[in-house]
């Protein structure tokens, strides 16, 4: 027998006294729904904010999304504005095409590499400017940028004058080719001319101190003083004293200033520089002349090969090979003496 259910037939009776049911929650709107605010947030930021807070979010989570809309909905007005605006018009484009006429009309200096061709290493010393280059991306060989065909044994004996692409590339990376000379060399007017060697300047006539200044910039060996006068002994300091002779010459081209010691010789202040070198200032006085002096000349030269006797005219200061022999000077008529020390010359 089936069994009838509480209540059933008879009306529905209230709940008890302080037990009413839940509210309902009330429908959500098309307007309320997650995805439609977040795309209103993204595609016009204020009006996301407005539904954003007419939604069931949370609190915390409608502070947050307010906060990323408007960050996101004003950064396009962050950004500098143009400063002239009327810099945009067209008298600019008008003045832009001018100054890439004159640019273009303008011609390009040679020497200069192009902004996207290899830098130039002109100048440099050559083993410096190949591991330049190499980090550069170029591989680098050189040639004699003079007349002549030295090879570069030691880079760093060696500068970069000229700088070309090479015809062909020294492996896998571009080449450049350089035109190089001796770093104490100048570079020639172009690749293979003629080296400007320097010269020697002529110094003679001034004061010691004034000469050396003016050779120091060839960066000789050494720059010596020396008595113009045989018989005077220099002291420790003649910048004062004045340059008779000088050796090298003036005009002789200097290859190998390393190599080179100038030789000055000099005299004292108010003293006159002697006609010729190595000449006495005080010469002990001439022997009195005889009548047979030629017959004598004539028997001391066989004599003097067995070392003396006298060998008639000689010339004061050069080289003789009998010591002992004597002779008369060429010009001034005194008694010279084939002796040291050191090689023999002719002294007094």
């Amino acid at each position: 027998m089936p069994t009838t259910p509480p209540g059933y037939g008879y009306p529905q009776q209230p709940p008890p006294y302080g037990h009413l049911p839940p509210p309902s929650a009330p429908a959500r709107r098309w307007w309320q729904h997650p995805a439609v605010v977040i795309a209103a947030l993204v595609v016009f930021p204020p009006g996301g904010i407005a539904l954003a807070w007419l939604s069931r979010w949370s609190r915390t989570k409608k502070i947050i999304a307010s906060v990323l809309a408007s960050l996101w909905f004003i950064t396009p007005f962050l950004g500098d504005p143009p400063k002239n605006p009327e810099s945009d018009a067209k008298p600019k484009s008008v003045a832009t095409v001018t100054a890439t006429a004159e640019a273009a009309a303008t011609p390009t200096p040679s020497a200069s590499p192009s902004p996207s061709g290899p830098p130039s290493y002109v100048g440099q010393n050559l083993k410096k400017a190949k591991a330049a280059a190499y980090s550069a991306g170029f591989n680098a060989i050189s040639h004699d940028a003079s007349d002549g065909d030295a090879g570069q044994w030691a880079d760093g004996n060696w500068k970069v004058c000229f700088q070309t692409s090479a015809a062909k590339k020294a492996g896998s990376m571009p080449t450049l080719d350089f035109g190089v000379v001796r770093n104490e060399w100048p570079c020639p007017a172009k690749d293979g001319e003629t080296i400007p060697y320097p010269k020697i300047p002529k110094v003679v006539g001034q004061t010691f101190e004034k000469a050396s200044t003016t050779l120091e910039p060839l960066a000789l060996q050494a720059i010596e003083a020396d008595s113009a006068y045989s018989d005077v002994t220099l002291p420790a300091t003649v910048g004062d004293w004045t340059v008779c002779f000088q050796d090298p010459e003036a005009d002789e081209d200097i290859e190998y200033p390393k190599t080179i010691t100038a030789n000055l010789k000099v005299t004292a202040p108010g003293t006159a520089c002697p006609k010729t070198e190595f000449t006495e200032l005080h010469p002990d006085p001439a022997p009195p002349s005889t009548d047979d002096d030629s017959d004598g000349s004539s028997s001391s030269s066989s004599g003097g090969s067995d070392g003396g006797g006298s060998v008639g005219t000689v010339t004061p200061g050069a080289y003789c090979s009998h010591p002992g022999s004597t002779g008369i000077g060429k010009e001034n008529g005194r008694l010279y003496t084939c002796k040291g020390p050191g090689e023999e010359r002719w002294r007094r």
